[in-house]
């Protein structure tokens, strides 16, 4: 593979307070921060938004994502994201349970990657909405390379939920295509 920068479409998710960073969408913050100081290239920051749990947890989440590059490939991104999960006190543990900060792949601009225990585009996002709003706010022409789809094309086919959005730092900036 090439050594070049890819792009990549993060998703952030969290429904746990820290004890530095406060409420989840301080977390969300946080963990935004924490890439940069990774050497990641943020490009666009999506607001961040309330949404109901997946599962067994009762805590609502903060979601947000993020587009940035790097020149790892999907499974040392991987390994870096789980380090930042790690470093906020994340425990892998029960599936959908609550968690400070959760950082998920979504897509990369190479197209589709599979290796053991990675998967891209993630299995699940094109049916969740705290996914798909945040990454059609920032990125709303990025095509899912299996379906075609635009992320603005696949949030509009999700029936709407409620959500509450959350008080966000600057804005994304112009939407990436």
């Amino acid at each position: 593979m090439p050594t070049e920068d890819w792009r990549y479409l993060i998703a952030l998710g969290g429904n746990m307070p820290h004890h530095r960073h406060g409420a989840p969408a301080g977390v969300l913050r946080a963990g935004v921060a924490a890439l940069t100081g990774l050497g990641l290239e943020v490009e666009r920051v999506a607001p961040i938004i309330a949404t109901a749990p997946l599962g067994p947890s009762r805590r609502r989440f903060a979601n947000g994502a993020v587009v940035c590059r790097s020149a790892l490939a999907p499974p040392d991104l991987l390994v870096m994201l789980q380090r930042v999960e790690r470093g906020f006190g994340r425990r892998r543990g029960r599936r959908w349970g609550a968690r400070v900060l959760d950082l998920d792949i979504v897509l990369w601009s190479g197209g589709v990657w599979h290796s053991p225990g990675l998967t891209v585009p993630h299995l699940a996002f094109r049916g969740r909405s705290f996914v798909l709003r945040p990454a059609a706010a920032i990125a709303p022409g990025w095509r899912d390379p299996l379906t075609g789809l635009t992320m603005r094309q696949l949030a509009a086919r999700l029936a709407p939920r409620k959500s509450l959005s959350l008080p966000r730092g600057p804005s994304p900036g112009p939407a990436f295509r």
